[in-house]
């Protein structure tokens, strides 16, 4: 028989987090769905050899890893009205692959979505919690995306968990007339999935394209669940973005800079659609953040070359961004827009004042904007220095070979 072990290494990237978000609902605890969907694949990895892949390998995951929760629940003595319920539930003790398609659990995981963004919870807990519970990012890449420290991410996981235990969180989507409340947090968890995705944390490889397309699967379920503008402008945002994905790096895996990209590489398809989502977005009677910001992507992507961008555009909708959401990370961007638009000087000043007031200090791009500028400005010593801590703030392969060359093109 043909080696599976790389088939069931592939339904575990593409299909574990959904089997997960299902084992939650059926078995009401996250510790012991996890500890059950690892169960699940220990299972696939001794059966399918034997028996073949499953017509349907996320319903024969599910029912394994429910039946190994109720074995390991009954084994342990703890036959409470939990084990008591989920026994009756299972039937036979075997774990042949049962009746689960997708009407029964297609929308598991954005009920899990909206369980880890309850308001009950703090809200970087609730991102942390999607981060990790619903995408499965790793406890380190969760926190550099919080710019923050793997042992405090742990924490606000394990809180998390716990308070949806104590308080009893439900595992249901909102009503629609709960739903706008509630829609903030998910869309920050979103977006932060996607950026992860477009620019990995950690490893060899500038971009994840599981969690890109996961988070843009996943807002368009919201949408779908709820036609908002600012669901809307996310998604165009994460399509526009993800437009240009083949372009960023090169045959070598490298980093590729927006002003140097193949454009014939980015996708025509993402980019109309995005485009399209823009504009009905921006003709709603309040603009979000995100629909500011895929107005911005849009304004790259409708220019044939870097020189032939509208920079003043941009750097107006980054102000009126900036009216919306005062972030240094945003200031960033509008400076190297400004930089664009009136020259590397001007740029460098407002980069300077960021990083003056003691802001973005741990973020390597601020210092790789600067270091740039600085190169463009023939300021060489200082570009070695900014290149210097930019790296050393770079855990990411690809960022850190761009920004090696440019260090040693300048030494």
């Amino acid at each position: 028989m043909q080696e599976i072990r790389p088939t069931i290494e592939s339904v575990y990237r593409t299909e574990s987090r959904r089997v997960f978000a299902t084992l939650v609902r059926l078995l009401g605890d996250f510790d012991l769905a996890e500890d059950a969907l690892h169960e699940a694949f220990t299972a696939a990895v001794e059966k399918w050899p034997e028996q073949g892949l499953p017509d349907n390998p996320r319903a024969w995951l599910v029912s394994a890893g429910r039946f190994k929760a109720i074995d390991a629940i009954r084994k342990k003595e703890r036959l409470n009205e939990l084990a008591t319920d989920l026994a009756e539930e299972a039937g036979p003790a075997e774990y042949e692959m049962e009746d689960l398609d997708e009407a029964k659990f297609g929308d598991d995981d954005l009920r899990l979505i909206f369980t880890c963004c309850h308001p009950a919870l703090a809200l970087n807990t609730q991102v942390a919690m999607t981060l990790r519970e619903v995408c499965g990012l790793t406890t380190e890449e969760v926190a550099s995306a919080f710019l923050t420290s793997p042992p405090t991410v742990a924490q606000r996981i394990v809180r998390g968990k716990a308070k949806i235990r104590d308080v009893k969180i439900p595992y249901e989507i909102p009503s629609k007339a709960d739903l706008p409340e509630r829609l903030d947090s998910v869309l920050s968890v979103i977006y932060l999935v996607f950026n992860e995705g477009y620019s990995a944390s950690f490893g060899d490889s500038l971009t994840r394209a599981d969690l890109s397309c996961e988070a843009i699967r996943l807002a368009r379920l919201l949408l779908d669940l709820l036609p908002d503008s600012e669901v809307m402008g996310l998604l165009a945002l994460m399509l526009l973005h993800d437009s240009r994905r083949e372009a960023r790096v090169d045959s070598k895996g490298d980093l590729v800079l927006l002003e140097d990209q193949d454009r014939s590489l980015w996708d025509r398809e993402q980019i109309r659609e995005g485009m399209e989502l823009v504009e009905r977005a921006m003709t709603a009677d309040t603009v979000g953040i995100y629909t500011m910001q895929a107005a911005i992507s849009a304004t790259h992507a409708a220019a044939a070359s870097t020189e032939t961008t509208d920079w003043g555009r941009i750097v107006a909708l980054y102000d009126l961004l900036l009216t919306a959401s005062l972030s240094p990370v945003i200031e960033l961007n509008r400076a190297v827009a400004v930089a664009m638009r009136d020259g590397p000087e001007i740029g460098l000043d407002r980069v300077d004042e960021i990083l003056g007031r003691g802001d973005l200090t741990g973020y390597h791009l601020a210092h790789a904007a600067r270091a740039d500028l600085c190169r463009r400005l023939g300021r060489a010593d200082e570009a070695i220095s900014a290149y210097e801590k930019a790296i050393a703030l770079t855990n990411q392969g690809p960022e850190r070979r761009f920004l090696q060359k440019r260090l040693e093109e300048l030494s």
